[in-house]
């Protein structure tokens, strides 16, 4: 499938559907697309009529146009109210167009989407980003794929002067997102630590990338006893990756982001129970997904931002070596933890991670995790929650993430909480009380983070769709990678 900018007006182009957006509220056909009904002896006014067409953000309507027209179909979408308007309400219009368009088995398509007050060349990226985004399929565990097959074979974006590279931008970052949604939807026998660690190779050696993976017995040499504590139970080996992209300039700056990479998460010894979603639970590495997605969409835009992407990754296990409700493990930087729930295992593994990552001397880091059910409660399934005392770090990653079109809401770290978790025997528990559970969370990690300005991500409800939307498939979303890389763009 092809995407390019077209210099042809909607009045003359020919093919298979032109789609065509309205506000809310303000469905009114003047100028060139009044010219256009009556061209097509007035088949968009009668769609609109027939089908009570209101603009509303992601409705969409296509009727077949009679006669002898060289435009065989017409597609109205919504783009809600013009005054709710963002970016993303143009990403969300083409990936509606673009599912319009792959049930009605098109290969030709153009979109004329555009508006005064953003520039060409976003707009072509992210009305891209959501044709991309939306016809991607997820076929590697289907044995009939002959029924799954796009017919689009062109589409153009029509009034809309922008550059091809707008477009070469929008398929780079897609290209992340989309490795972020296979890595979160594959099955536990298939990623796992040692698998990951295979695609980190491939990722390094694809894109020129430096990479070390620290083996068991490196991790115990760093004295990394809550990682490997969570590893104990596994069968197979923990790997702690660190992918590093490096510009030819000297950089700018030097970034660091840290994902949860737990490729399976039994809950340990309290063990997650029927009901308690276990069978998801390969998306525990949703973080991890991430930050990887993120470094193949960097490593191909080139910034001159040098990045390093981590991860402590392994799986979360039973067996007579697993770690004790009750267990004191001793992190890498000194600190014990009693583990008063083995099922609160990513802030176990991240310990460690933040700790090695906060030596490298970086001017900011981003750790995210798919980490607590509390943030799920307390901000829902689409928003995820942010937590920082550094106030240019909140304000850098609130304006990539409004770019993004994703949702973050900034959290409070009150210490005062940080008391459920002390501990009579050890320097700390690895969980508090149910209430203010992912704010508890937030403060454990902070624990691990001296020197370095950070931010904490919890993204465990966005990582995962558990119905279709405008971009989406059901199933992993690749949440947080296009904020990730506006971060280091910006």
């Amino acid at each position: 499938m092809e995407i390019k900018i077209s210099n042809i007006s909607k009045l003359n182009w020919s093919g298979d559907a032109l789609a065509i957006g309205f506000f809310a509220d303000k469905v009114e056909l003047t100028g060139d697309l009044k010219l256009l009904d009556q061209k097509l002896d007035g088949t968009i006014s009668e769609l609109i009529a027939e089908t009570e067409f209101k603009g509303k953000s992601g409705t969409t309507s296509i009727e077949r146009i009679g006669g002898k027209n060289a435009l065989r179909k017409i597609i109205l979408v919504g783009l809600g109210k013009e005054e709710d308007l963002t970016l993303d309400s143009f990403r969300q219009a083409g990936g509606s167009i673009a599912r319009v368009a792959k049930q009605a088995k098109l290969k030709t398509l153009s979109i004329a989407l555009n508006h005064d007050g953003y520039d060409n060349e976003i707009l072509a990226q992210v009305i891209s980003e959501g044709v991309i985004l939306a016809l991607h399929q997820d076929n590697r565990f289907k044995s009939d794929t002959e029924n799954q097959k796009i017919t689009l074979e062109t589409i153009e974006l029509l009034d809309l002067p922008a550059s091809p590279q707008a477009i070469e931008k929008a398929e780079k970052i897609a290209s992340g997102v989309i490795l972020a949604r296979e890595l979160v939807n594959a099955p536990a026998n298939a990623l796992n630590p040692v698998t990951m660690a295979e695609m980190a190779e491939n990722l390094a050696s694809e894109y020129g990338l430096e990479l070390t993976i620290l083996e068991q017995e490196d991790c115990e040499k760093l004295g990394m006893g809550a990682f490997l504590g969570v590893a104990k139970a596994s069968d197979l080996p923990p790997k702690f990756i660190h992918l590093v992209y490096k510009p030819q300039n000297t950089p700018k700056r030097k970034l660091a982001i840290v994902g949860k990479g737990l490729t399976f998460d039994s809950g340990g010894l309290n063990l997650k129970v029927s009901g308690s979603g276990i069978e998801t639970m390969k998306m525990d590495m949703g973080g991890a997904a991430a930050t990887f997605g993120a470094a193949k969409a960097i490593a191909q835009l080139k910034p001159d931002v040098e990045i390093h992407f981590i991860s402590a990754v392994t799986e979360n296990m039973i067996s007579g070596k697993a770690m004790h409700p009750g267990d004191i493990l001793i992190a890498s930087n000194d600190k014990t933890i009693e583990v008063n729930n083995t099922d609160a295992e990513g802030r176990l593994t991240l310990a460690d991670a933040l700790v090695y990552t906060d030596k490298l001397g970086v001017d900011a880091m981003v750790d995210l995790a798919t980490l607590t059910g509390a943030c799920i409660v307390a901000l829902g399934n689409d928003i995820a929650g942010l937590w920082t005392s550094d106030d240019d770090l909140a304000t850098q990653l609130k304006a990539s993430a409004q770019t993004a079109g994703e949702k973050f809401w900034q959290m409070p770290l009150e210490t005062k909480y940080f008391e459920q978790m002390k501990s009579s025997i050890a320097d700390m528990k690895n969980t508090g009380s149910r209430a203010g559970g992912s704010i508890t969370a937030a403060l454990f990690l902070q624990q691990f983070v001296k020197d370095t300005p950070w931010a904490h991500l919890d993204i465990a409800g966005p990582v995962w769709a558990e119905k279709p939307t405008a971009i989406d498939n059901e199933g992993g979303t690749g949440f947080a990678v296009r904020t990730l890389v506006n971060w280091a763009l910006s």
